[in-house]
């Protein structure tokens, strides 16, 4: 029995050294870890030990869990850039921020991942639109998206026309438009076809606006495309 206890005692720290090098692939494993924890901003590791990047973990909206993935709520940030700051990401987790295709692949390969897209107006009404399928592949493919099962909380389905396409920049042309750059034309990045439904990633605006076509934060089930929206959140959590 003596030599059990010792054989233990000198194994706890080995466990406790394991235990704390055990990183969090996403908001999720954060939850799984203290079910207690507030929505916030915190360190998680798509990709290994050397991959920390800072998230906000939405923990609260339907069951929590969430891993905010995109997020626009000011103007504060700009969202017109090129292809390797899409890539990598950009922004502040505190605010305004695009987590960047390289991790969202990671988070979203071999795993069943659903997408939660928060949005609110100038009026203070609320809506979304959930997707029980998520991922995006990877660069040597373009950063395909795919995307199914959508759900409609008030926003209608936006989303669902930009399956099947890869991501474009103002830099990197990959949507199927004969004759332009959707990104270009638009003043954004996204997954566009020729051209969106969809423009999260748009310039900010206040509301109504007309005086350039469907260059906002825009989500054309809900507010058409000349209305900038005024929040939207894009949040993606394991399918338990």
């Amino acid at each position: 029995m003596k030599l059990v206890s010792v054989f233990f005692l000198l194994l706890a720290p080995l466990l406790t050294s394991c235990k704390q090098l055990l990183r969090p692939v996403d908001c999720s494993a954060i939850y799984q870890q203290d079910k207690n924890k507030p929505s916030g901003v915190y360190t998680i590791y798509p990709t290994g030990e050397r991959s920390a990047v800072e998230v906000y973990c939405d923990m609260a909206s339907g069951g929590g869990r969430w891993t905010v993935i995109q997020g626009r709520m000011d103007g504060s940030v700009n969202f017109y850039r090129g292809w390797d700051q899409y890539k990598l990401g950009f922004g502040n987790a505190a605010g305004e921020y695009w987590l960047g295709l390289d991790n969202i692949h990671y988070l979203t390969k071999n795993r069943k991942i659903e997408l939660l897209v928060d949005m609110e107006d100038f009026e203070g009404k609320k809506v979304f639109a959930l997707y029980s399928s998520f991922s995006v592949g990877a660069e040597c493919d373009g950063f395909v998206l795919s995307v199914s099962g959508f759900t409609d909380g008030g926003a209608g389905d936006s989303l669902t026309f930009h399956n099947g396409m890869k991501f474009t920049t103002f830099d990197k042309d990959q949507d199927t438009h004969a004759t332009g750059n959707c990104a270009r034309l638009y003043l954004g990045a996204f997954w566009y076809v020729a051209c969106h439904k969809a423009n999260p990633n748009g310039i900010y605006r206040w509301g109504a606006d007309k005086t350039l076509f469907a260059v906002g934060v825009e989500w054309l089930t809900w507010k058409g495309y000349d209305y900038s929206l005024k929040t939207i959140s894009m949040k993606i959590r394991p399918v338990l």
